[in-house]
């Protein structure tokens, strides 16, 4: 094979993009066999809502398949987010965090949060 072909993609699943991706929206399908990172703060806030939702015990053996997903949050990230969050007050503080660490990662950001449509290094997929 094609080493070229054999390269996975890189992205970093916000909240959204994970819940899209374990409901089966057919739009996040082609971000299924790509390589995920995400937050513990992106984990948390998935594990949070989706229990609102379903049982305790499903949801935290799905949250658990994430986690081998996540990548370290430096004290700068946070610095860097919270500033970017006071002029974005309307974005979540894992949202926030998490756009920060994929800049700093230099990987796209998928959301299909509305905040971030127009935004540098985001793959926008609408529901």
């Amino acid at each position: 094979m094609n080493e070229e072909t054999d390269i996975k993609e890189t992205y970093f699943f916000d909240t959204y993009a994970i819940f899209e991706v374990v409901i089966g929206n057919p739009k996040y399908k082609k971000y299924t066999d790509c390589n995920i990172i995400t937050t513990i703060y992106n984990l948390a806030e998935f594990n949070y809502n989706l229990k609102k939702e379903k049982k305790k015990e499903d949801v935290d053996e799905l949250t658990k398949k994430y986690y081998n997903h996540i990548v370290e949050v430096k004290l700068e990230d946070i610095q860097e987010a919270m500033d970017f969050k006071t002029k974005n007050r309307q974005l979540s503080i894992p949202d926030a965090i998490g756009y920060t660490v994929a800049k700093r990662l230099k990987i796209k950001f998928l959301t299909g949060d509305q905040e971030f449509e127009n935004m540098d290094n985001v793959e926008y997929v609408k529901k």
